[in-house]
C-alpha cells in the first residue's frame, strides 16, 4: 500500500495523460469491432468536436489545481475531515475516500445538475450529443467543468483527502468516463452483474436517453451503490430502444455545432417534454 500511496503522491503526467489519451485510443479501436450502436456519423468530426471541451476542461483543471491542493494540504495539516474521525488503515482510508470522492464530487453534483434549472442548461451540452461514444465522455461546458471540480475540492475538505488519494480517485474516474460511455456491446449478464457495485456501459446508456424519467436516472460515475440507495438507479430490457440526445435540442445545427454549444447555457430554458405533459395534468 505505501508503494502505491508514493506512486500517487508522485504521480507522473505521463500515467495521467496516459490514462485521459491512452484510453480514448483503446475504446476507440475496440467501438470499431464491438459496437452497440452503428452510427451513421462523421466520426473523426465527432470526435474532434468532443475533444475542443477537453481541451477547455484540461485548462480549467490547470487553473484550478493550486487551491484544490491547497484544500488537500489543509485538511492534512489540521487532520481535518471524515478520515480523521477513525483510525483507518490506508487501504481502509482508499476505500472510504474514493468511496465519499465518488458520492461527493461526481453523484451529488451530477444530480443536483439535473435539478437545478441554471445548471442543467450547462450540463445538457453533455447530454446533447446524439451518437454517444468514447469521446462522449470528455464533452462538458467550461462552466459544468467549474461546477465539478467546485464539487471535488468540497468533497476534498469534507473528507479530508490527501493528494494520494485525490490522484487515485482522478484517475479511476477518467477511465470510468471512457468505460462508461465507450460504444461497445457487452454481454448483458456481466454488466448487470457489474452493475450491482460498478456503473457499467448499459447503465450509463440509459441515463442517456433523450427524454424524461430515464434522463434523470444512473447519475453515478465510478460506483452505482449511489443510484440504488437513492432510488435514482434504472435498467431497461432492450438497450438498442434507447434514443441518445435531449429532447429540446435534437437538431443537429444546435447539438452539433461548436459555437451553439458554447452558447446553449445563456440562451432560454426549454420545457423538456415530460415535463410539459406534467404541467397539464391537472393537480389534485
Amino acid at each position: 500500500m505505501e508503494s502505491l500511496v508514493n506512486f500517487f503522491d508522485n504521480i507522473p503526467t505521463e500515467f495521467r495523460a496516459g490514462i485521459l489519451i491512452g484510453g480514448v485510443v483503446v475504446f476507440w479501436v475496440v467501438e470499431g469491432t464491438l459496437p452497440l450502436f452503428t452510427f451513421q456519423y462523421k466520426k473523426v468530426r465527432h470526435a474532434g468536436l468532443n475533444l475542443f471541451f477537453t481541451l477547455t476542461t484540461a485548462i480549467i483543471g490547470f487553473g484550478l489545481a493550486g487551491v484544490l491542493l491547497a484544500a488537500s494540504d489543509m485538511v492534512a495539516n489540521n487532520q481535518f475531515g471524515l478520515l480523521y474521525v477513525v483510525d483507518l488503515p490506508l487501504w481502509g482510508q482508499l476505500i472510504v475516500g474514493v468511496l465519499l470522492l465518488d458520492f461527493i464530487g461526481a453523484y451529488l453534483v451530477h444530480y443536483t445538475e439535473h435539478k437545478v434549472k441554471w445548471m442543467w442548461k450547462f450540463h445538457l451540452v453533455h447530454h446533447s450529443d446524439t451518437t454517444v461514444d468514447v469521446t462522449t465522455g470528455l464533452r462538458h461546458h467550461p462552466g459544468e467543468t467549474i461546477f465539478r471540480i467546485g464539487f471535488t475540492i468540497l468533497a476534498v475538505i469534507i473528507v479530508g483527502a490527501p493528494m494520494w488519494l485525490i490522484m487515485v480517485y482522478q484517475s479511476l474516474s477518467v477511465l470510468f468516463a471512457h468505460i462508461t460511455h465507450a460504444n461497445i456491446r457487452m454481454p448483458k449478464s456481466v454488466d448487470r452483474v457489474l452493475s450491482w457495485l460498478f456503473v457499467t456501459p448499459l447503465m450509463h446508456k440509459v441515463h442517456h436517453h433523450y427524454t424524461q424519467p430515464l434522463t434523470d436516472t444512473n447519475f453515478g460515475n465510478i460506483f452505482s451503490i449511489w443510484d440504488r440507495i437513492f432510488g435514482t438507479f434504472a435498467q431497461v430490457e432492450d438497450t438498442k430502444s434507447l434514443v441518445y440526445g435531449i429532447d429540446t435540442h435534437m437538431d443537429p445545427k444546435e447539438n452539433d455545432d461548436m459555437v451553439n454549444l458554447l452558447k446553449i447555457p445563456f440562451q432560454p430554458y426549454r420545457v423538456p417534454e415530460d415535463e410539459q405533459v406534467q404541467n397539464l395534468v391537472p393537480k389534485k
